[in-house]
């Protein structure tokens, strides 16, 4: 009877911090970045670097940095592979665009370039839905501010 007796006990208590982690015994809820979110950013950013006849590599992250979806246009180097899912993965983990880290370092806080899995470079943007991170996407292939013109294709897709 005694080990029935801790059990709920223990039980009690694990309710109790539930409920009062919450304020209100609710669940916290998010939004998140569908694959198909991701497709149609991919694809905005797609169409923008074609347009322009750029060669790009775009990459698609999870407010975690987890790559959701990638794509790349025919003659795009292989080193922006790479560089396209860092771009989207530092905008994710910092929720800004990462050319707010380049202009950083560029004034004076040579600190950033020690942080880890970060690439300060103009080319990765953050989205946002409801004033929360929810996701980013990074494009590489051509100058950083063409990258950049690309991954804006891409958020504005959502607008």
């Amino acid at each position: 009877m005694r080990g029935k007796a801790v059990s709920v006990s223990v039980l009690s208590v694990m309710l109790a911090l539930i409920l009062a982690g919450s304020g209100r015994g609710e669940l916290l809820l998010k939004k998140n970045l569908s694959l198909e979110d991701a497709k149609k950013a991919a694809s905005a950013a797609a169409i923008e670097a074609k347009k322009n006849k750029w060669n790009m590599a775009i990459a698609v992250v999870d407010d975690g940095g987890q790559l959701i979806y990638f794509e790349r246009t025919d003659e795009t180097q292989i080193g922006s592979i790479d560089i396209a899912i860092s771009k989207a993965r530092t905008a994710a983990y910092f929720k800004r665009p990462t050319k707010a880290l380049e202009d950083a370092i560029n004034g004076g806080q040579h600190a950033i370039m020690s942080f880890p899995n970060t690439l300060p470079r103009e080319g990765g943007l953050p989205i946002f839905a409801d004033g929360k991170c929810i996701g980013a996407i990074g494009a590489s292939g051509g100058r950083s501010s063409e990258d950049a013109q690309v991954a804006k294709a891409g958020v504005d897709a959502f607008k």
